[in-house]
């Protein structure tokens, strides 16, 4: 058990870290952010989502104390971002999707961007900056854990595949990488390792069309 609470994944500890992430950022910064928990989604009651639902992460105390919405998470360490600054999110949690609630969805299997603002036309954008997100799951989907990647333990299965490619190559772009999360995720999907729950992973940009 961990003994100093700050440690400890509240939602006032995540948020104050959060906080904490974007503050004093300055041109050439390039901060990450990575989260793998719980994660659900909630009925949007802003008409700024274009399934009609908002997606959160949960923290420890989310029945207590409520869970973190993907319009706080947008607030607080995506629209903040300066020109300069560059925000790599991975988020490893079911109905991750568009947790940062950025603009624009790269659609791999069709190599474009797809426009992710909602009818209402509200706007979210950086402060100038870039934020990049992978997450593991569409808005509509479940993550998986599985310890058939790694015997010794359960893990999520993105985090998993994403490490082991990174260090494999710490040079990679995010386009070479998300093709290897990719191929590795479908290769797993194939022999049977999600126990038929599939995965899929996609890269999130804010500025981009």
């Amino acid at each position: 058990e961990e003994s100093d609470t700050r440690l400890i994944p509240t939602k006032a500890n995540i948020e104050n870290c959060l906080k904490w992430l974007v503050n004093g950022c300055q041109k050439g910064d390039s901060l990450v952010f990575y989260y793998s928990g719980h994660g659900l989604r909630q009925p949007d009651f802003n008409d700024d989502e274009l399934d009609g639902f908002d997606e959160t992460i949960c923290p420890v105390d989310f029945l207590r104390e409520g869970m973190i919405v993907d319009n706080d998470i947008y607030a607080t360490i995506v629209k903040p971002l300066s020109e300069g600054v560059t925000l790599h999110a991975i988020v490893d949690a079911c109905h991750s999707g568009t947790i940062l609630d950025l603009e624009h969805v790269y659609e791999r299997d069709k190599g474009k961007w797809i426009d992710n603002r909602p009818p209402s036309g509200v706007r979210k954008k950086t402060s100038g900056g870039i934020a990049y997100s992978i997450s593991a799951c569409e808005d509509n989907q479940v993550a998986a854990d599985t310890s058939a990647l790694n015997s010794n333990t359960m893990n999520g299965a993105m985090t998993y595949i994403l490490i082991d490619v990174v260090r494999g190559n710490p040079d990679i772009t995010y386009g070479d990488l998300l093709d290897q999360i990719e191929t590795r995720i479908e290769d797993a999907n194939q022999q049977g390792c999600f126990g038929g729950s599939r995965i899929l992973s996609k890269l999130f940009g804010p500025n981009l069309s």
